[in-house]
């Protein structure tokens, strides 16, 4: 009985998963993983974990510079140019390129976010080297042909469109241009329907040829391979890129608008809130203890108190968080939620409360104590695939943070005294945060009638 190739390409994206799946568990945990640094015969860094009981190998690679490096009036550059970047290459065309992956089960994909571009790699160990060949075709020759372009220009637009009644993403643009009038962070990623619209192929080329560089390169590879092969894709994937990159200096920039509230009128019966204020840098020693103080407040668990007195106690929303974002020209503390249009204002209290009341107190002793273990222990959610794992050599190398961080981490936690967390609920906390509000205004909410609280989404382990 013959098979079609359409079917064996689909088989053979089936077998990997599954290999894949049942073999997440011979993936090395946090504590057992070994990073070798490896420096490939051209020079470039490498961070490896070898692990050959896997039949797949990963590879993340970032590059800094990010949507950041947009020209003012080109937001939305980067973000077009990741999307196409795999949309054919050298003597690929678009469909021919992603055939090829298709045929090995081969996940690629580039994203663009305010600080770096990153991209991911997963393949069979036995089409490693077709695999690499084919991330370094989207690198150094990627093709731009007017039909992709105008493709994923037009998927980028719906989004867009998409957005322009989403109060999530209208309260997140508000906010970012509110807090940064006339800087690259107060740009929408994504882009703005004249800037996209605009985008020329000369620009998209131009804007790779900045910012993929040599010396912005950040590499983790995980699985089936030897430091040598390893060392040796790498330079044949990234060896030929230029040497520097030419970025833009982006200047360091403290949020305006702080103590104001923001309102995006949208018609929507749920509203999104959105407060934010000054955080703290990655690479102050004050970062882990807030990085406690932010998981007591609101940083994911459902022990949080935001939780508990937003959700549990008031009904008032299915969710609401609390995040640290330090960026490489600033640092920031976020709180969201979304709401009843009619309840925007009790939440804004509540949350406005808790906060006042961490800043002022700090966590309990028992509290302290809970944050620490679940922290410790959720730790190896990061390390459970091989992509994960790869995924967190890079931020480690983004961040600074020293080739060792993943032995030391668990130890910088369980080292942060209640006295830490007090002093640092102070000063992370006590500022003036700036709101911003995407739904019906305050007197067309209250004139409207209730609406049906939302379903709420699966919840999301991680931290």
């Amino acid at each position: 009985m013959k098979v079609s190739l359409r079917l064996t390409a689909a088989a053979r994206i089936a077998v990997a998963a599954l290999v894949a799946f049942v073999l997440l568990a011979a993936v090395p945990s946090a504590q057992a993983t070994t990073i070798e640094r490896v420096v490939s015969p051209k020079g470039i860094e490498i961070w490896l974990v070898r692990e050959p009981s896997v039949p797949l190998v990963a590879l993340e690679f970032a590059f800094r510079g990010g949507a950041a490096q947009d020209p003012a009036d080109r937001p939305g550059l980067a973000n077009m140019a990741a999307s196409l970047l795999d949309e054919g290459a050298g003597d690929l065309d678009a469909k021919t390129y992603h055939q090829r992956l298709e045929d090995k089960a081969i996940e690629f994909s580039v994203s663009a976010y305010r600080d770096s571009l990153i991209g991911s790699l997963r393949t069979l160990t036995e089409h490693r080297d077709e695999a690499f060949g084919l991330v370094r075709l989207a690198l150094t020759a990627p093709r731009f042909d007017s039909e992709a372009v105008e493709r994923i220009r037009a998927d980028i637009l719906a989004g867009i469109r998409r957005d322009s009644t989403s109060p999530n993403e209208l309260a997140g643009r508000k906010w970012w241009e509110t807090a940064f009038p006339g800087h690259p962070y107060g740009r929408v990623t994504r882009g703005t329907m004249e800037s996209v619209q605009a985008i020329a192929v000369p620009e998209l080329k131009g804007y790779v040829g900045r910012v993929l560089a040599r010396d912005n390169l950040k590499i983790g590879i995980v699985g089936n391979i030897d430091a040598a092969t390893a060392g040796r894709l790498v330079d044949e994937v990234f060896g030929a890129l230029p040497a520097k990159a030419d970025l833009v200096p982006v200047p360091r920039v403290e949020p305006a608008g702080l103590g104001t509230r923001q309102q995006v009128d949208v018609d929507v019966a749920q509203s999104t809130l959105m407060l934010g204020g000054v955080g703290i840098a990655r690479s102050d020693k004050d970062f882990i203890p807030a990085y406690v103080v932010n998981h007591i407040l609101g940083g994911g668990s459902f022990s949080s108190r935001l939780y508990r007195e937003v959700r549990e106690e008031r009904g008032l929303a299915y969710g609401v968080s609390s995040s640290l974002v330090p960026l490489k020209s600033t640092e920031l503390f976020f709180v969201s939620t979304a709401t009843r249009a009619d309840r925007v204002g009790e939440s804004m209290e509540v949350i406005e409360a808790q906060i006042r009341r961490m800043a002022e107190s700090g966590p309990t002793a028992d509290e302290l104590t809970q944050a620490k273990s679940y922290l410790k222990g959720s730790y190896a959610l990061s390390f459970d695939t091989s992509l994960k794992i790869a995924n967190q050599l890079v931020l480690i190398q983004l961040d600074d943070l020293g080739i060792d961080y993943i032995d030391r981490r668990n130890g910088l936690i369980e080292a942060v005294t209640l006295d830490d967390t007090r002093r640092v609920a102070k000063r992370l906390l006590s500022g003036k945060m700036l709101a911003t509000v995407a739904g019906r205004p305050p007197v067309a909410a209250a004139a409207a009638p209730a609406a049906a609280p939302p379903v709420p989404a699966p919840a999301v382990r991680g931290q």
